[in-house]
């Protein structure tokens, strides 16, 4: 078994819905991002994924939260845009326009500062 990540950020302002303190203000954060891709077999020339391409998506996925309210997108509408709900959102986001039959996404962590994380994947 192959296991690749590639890590990004992106910037954006939250709040959480009745959180008790502070984070309940209108706030932001510089997420950092890392997402892990798994597979077993390599290509012909002995790569898992190119990672060029898997920068790309990530970059796509990342460029609908960027420099955004995340409460006011649609993805965050009924959820508070915690990052637990921001790692879901980016593991099925990718997973959709990644997975081949060959590779899937594994896991993405999210955090929000140097010290916090967020990590989802899915047990199937």
């Amino acid at each position: 078994m192959f296991e690749l990540s590639v890590t990004s950020r992106f910037s954006a302002a939250h709040h959480l819905q009745e959180y008790p303190g502070s984070c309940a203000t209108l706030h932001g954060h510089n997420w950092d991002v890392e997402v892990f891709v798994r597979g077993e077999d390599l290509s012909e020339i002995g790569i898992l994924v190119d990672f060029r391409e898997l920068k790309q998506s990530v970059k796509a996925a990342l460029d609908e939260l960027d420099h955004a309210d995340l409460n006011a997108l649609d993805a965050f509408r009924n959820r508070n845009p915690t990052s637990e709900n921001i790692a879901r959102f980016l593991f099925r986001r990718l997973s959709a326009a990644v997975n081949t039959d060959r590779y899937r996404v594994h896991k993405v962590s999210v955090n929000e500062t140097p010290e916090a994380r967020a990590t989802y994947w899915d047990p199937a």
